[in-house]
């Protein structure tokens, strides 16, 4: 896989935006979550990114990223936490959304 060339910020919103789509539908309220992030602009870009790459390839990405790029462990339990607020911003958390904060986590861990 080629060397992604993504901000800190546009990474962050790659992974909060994949947690969002995991079951294939975000809510408003998760889509507002993560605008107060970032422009609509960046937020459109990212977005199509994510639903255009399978799951396999979204967390290969992230995998990636995490491995070519240093995080301390304060960024890692802050972008975890995230992952928590975007899954708990509709109020409720499906089993597959469930599925998936564990996996990220083990990830970034």
């Amino acid at each position: 896989m080629n060397k992604l060339n993504w901000s800190k910020k546009e990474f962050e919103v790659y992974v909060l935006l994949f947690a969002a789509h995991c079951n294939h539908f975000e809510s408003k309220e998760e889509q507002d979550y993560i605008l107060n992030w970032v422009d609509e602009k960046m937020y459109n870009k990212i977005h199509t990114e994510v639903v255009i790459d399978s799951e396999e390839t979204n967390l290969n990405k992230i995998q990636q990223y995490l491995y070519e790029n240093d995080f301390t462990q304060t960024e890692k339990e802050a972008l975890i936490k995230d992952i928590k607020n975007v899954f708990f911003a509709d109020g409720t958390v499906d089993t597959i959304e469930k599925n998936i904060f564990t996996l990220l986590k083990k990830i970034i861990d």
